[in-house]
């Protein structure tokens, strides 16, 4: 007997873009639609040449791959590379264009945590209501039910209407209903990223549980952190197509290279006096920034007009916007002039990175002090610190903060000043 528990041969997912609607069809609208085709298609070579129009677009392209029963594996990709088509395709939410999947299993889908739930209904009513459109048995639903209500703690409120609850509370109960189905197979889509840091953290011992009873996972997320601690192994997809597959540190590290060393711009980005055209975070020790690692910041522009005391300003933020720390270029050295249009590179090397694993920003000021110029860069740039073995081998996660610190117990300062005064 076969040991897979999803199999996807050729899967291709097409849409169309625009405005198009499709309505509910009568008998007459099929026999007008058959004699007004081929005028349509007329219209269309008189508009285009050739009768063909630029209005779709591969969400998957051509993607094949095997899991085997019991892996908890992560799909990573930037928005748009086709992670929740792929989820709705499995879930049969949707049709393939081409190709086909099979999943072996009664399968459980958290694709957007609350769907079906009824706002005048009670959290009780909800549960029973969610649960059946989730796929469970009522017998299973009464089950699990106290252990439902438990992990979401809104014992106190599980008979009031959901429309009064918080939102935190909505989620809690949606996701607990969703997290305790008893299924082979479980597709899982950035729900994770709900609710408090409290919650949060609750929902991944849940996975971290539901993932160690042999039960398969395909979770979708842009937590590299969450990702890591989950999963075994992932899979990354680019434009709709799997691009790199294997084991979980190894591939998250090739997806991070990918986007978190240069940004590379379309277009420069423009300020009165410069033209940004690349920023790049960089570790000087491999291909992905971890956490106190030397790493390079570099900036390339190019001036308007003659720079006489050229000055930078780079400003390391959280994705929130909250400031860390920042570094003046003025601070460590004199630069030389810069001529008008002339492409410049100004930048530091930091000794060691102390942020801990997550995605950052970086803002910009370029600067020219003779005549007391300072102009922000009108948009930051994004960068990924990866998870990596700190403090004796611990992963530390964001329950550590944003920033890591080197420190050693003060155990071993008074060994060492015992032996500095003998």
């Amino acid at each position: 007997m076969s040991n897979i528990a999803i199999r996807c041969e050729n899967l291709s997912k097409q849409y169309r873009i625009g405005g198009y609607t499709q309505h509910y069809k009568v008998l007459r609208d099929v026999i007008s639609d058959a004699a007004a085709a081929s005028f349509r298609r007329l219209k269309n070579v008189a508009r285009n040449g050739n009768g063909s129009r630029n209005d779709y677009i591969w969400a998957l392209d051509d993607v094949s791959f095997e899991i085997t029963a019991g892996e908890v594996v992560g799909i990573i990709g930037r928005n748009g590379s086709g992670k929740t088509t792929l989820l709705k395709i499995l879930s049969r939410i949707t049709k393939p264009t081409r190709g086909h999947a099979e999943i072996h299993g009664r399968v459980g889908s958290l694709l957007e945590v609350g769907t079906g739930f009824h706002p005048e209904l009670s959290g009780r009513e909800n549960i029973f209501l969610n649960g059946a459109i989730l796929g469970m048995r009522k017998s299973e639903i009464e089950r699990k039910f106290d252990e439902i209500v438990a992990f979401a703690e809104v014992e106190k409120f599980i008979d009031t209407p959901v429309k009064r609850y918080s939102s935190g509370m909505y989620v809690r109960l949606a996701f607990g209903v969703a997290a305790h189905m008893e299924t082979e197979v479980l597709l899982v889509d950035e729900v994770l990223a709900v609710g408090d840091a409290q919650f949060q953290k609750k929902c991944f011992e849940k996975m971290r549980e539901i993932g160690s009873h042999g039960r398969t996972i395909l979770f979708v997320s842009h937590n590299m952190s969450a990702v890591r601690s989950i999963c075994k192994e992932a899979l990354i997809l680019e434009r709709g197509r799997v691009v790199a597959q294997g084991e979980i540190d190894q591939t998250v590290d090739q997806y991070l290279s990918r986007i978190s060393t240069t940004e590379s711009l379309d277009r420069a980005i423009e300020t009165n006096t410069f033209s940004v055209t690349s920023v790049e975070v960089s570790s000087i020790c491999g291909a992905v920034v971890k956490t106190f690692d030397p790493v390079q910041v570099r900036v390339q522009f190019v001036p308007k007009a003659d720079i006489q005391d050229p000055g930078l300003y780079v400003s390391f933020l959280t994705m929130d916007s909250r400031r860390l720390t920042g570094l003046d270029l003025k601070d460590f050295v004199t630069s030389a002039p810069l001529p008008a249009g002339q492409t410049a590179e100004l930048g530091f090397t930091i000794e060691s990175l102390p942020l801990m694993p997550g995605t950052y920003q970086v803002e910009i000021h370029l600067k020219d002090m003779a005549k007391r110029l300072i102009e922000i860069v009108p948009q930051t740039f994004q960068f990924e610190v990866a998870e990596t073995e700190v403090y004796g081998g611990r992963k530390l996660d964001g329950w550590f903060g944003s920033v890591g610190l080197r420190a050693q117990p003060l155990e071993n300062i008074s060994r060492k000043d015992a032996k500095t005064q003998r």
